[in-house]
C-alpha cells in the first residue's frame, strides 16, 4: 500500500487556556506551527476553524476525553508525514522536543494516550472524527493493526516494524540546520 502516516496529538491543559501557567505553551505555538511546515518528511497538517491558514480536515471535533470547561478548545493537532522516523525526529527534537519536556507544567497527566498513530492511503486526508476514533480505539484496545505508537510501530501492512534510530538522528540534524532561520519562542 502507498501510504502516508497520520499522527494525532491530544493534551488537556491543567489551568485554563488563558492561565499565565500556560504561557510557555503559548509562546512556543506559533513557531512549532512555522517549524513544522519546514521539517523533513512532512506531508500537511489540519488547520483550526476560525483561524488562518490551512483547511480543517472535516468537522473539528474533540475526542471523549475533553471536557469542555468554559475555554473552547485544548491542545490537538493532526497531521500526515512521509514516515515514521520523521515524524518522530520532528516530535521528539528541537523546539517541539523541548516543548514536551515542558508538558508537565501545561498540560494534565493524562488518562489517555497523548497521540495515536495510523497509516492512510496517500490519496486520503483524515479527518478530526477518524483521528478521535482512532485515539479512542487507541486508548480501549492498545496498539495494533488499525492504530499504534512509536513504541510500537507498524508499517503500512500492520506489521511490526524497528524504527531507524540513524535515519531519526541524520533527519534530526538536518531539520535543525533547515529549522536554524525560525524564530524561537520567547
Amino acid at each position: 500500500m502507498n501510504a502516508r502516516l497520520a499522527l494525532f496529538t491530544f493534551g488537556v491543559f491543567a489551568k485554563p487556556a488563558d492561565d499565565p501557567a500556560n504561557d510557555g505553551f503559548h509562546v512556543r505555538n506559533d513557531p512549532i506551527l512555522a517549524a513544522v511546515s519546514q521539517a523533513e518528511g512532512f506531508v500537511a497538517h489540519s488547520g483550526y476553524p476560525d483561524e488562518p491558514g490551512p483547511e480543517t480536515w472535516g468537522d473539528y471535533v474533540f475526542p471523549a476525553f475533553y471536557e469542555e470547561r468554559g475555554d473552547g478548545w485544548t491542545p490537538q493537532t493532526l497531521s500526515l508525514w512521509q514516515d515514521l522516523e520523521s515524524a518522530m525526529a520532528f516530535a521528539y527534537q528541537g523546539l517541539h522536543g523541548e516543548a514536551l519536556r515542558h508538558g508537565r507544567e501545561w498540560f494534565e497527566p493524562p488518562q489517555w494516550p497523548p497521540y495515536a498513530i495510523w497509516w492512510v492511503a496517500n490519496d486520503h486526508t483524515p479527518t478530526w472524527r477518524e483521528a478521535c476514533a482512532k485515539h479512542l480505539q487507541l486508548h480501549e484496545h492498545g496498539a495494533g493493526e488499525q492504530v499504534f505508537t512509536f513504541k510500537q510501530p507498524l508499517d503500512p501492512d500492520g506489521k511490526p516494524v524497528a524504527l531507524d534510530g540513524q535515519k531519526i538522528k541524520q533527519v534530526a540534524a538536518r531539520n535543525a540546520g533547515r529549522l536554524a532561520g525560525i524564530p524561537k519562542a520567547g
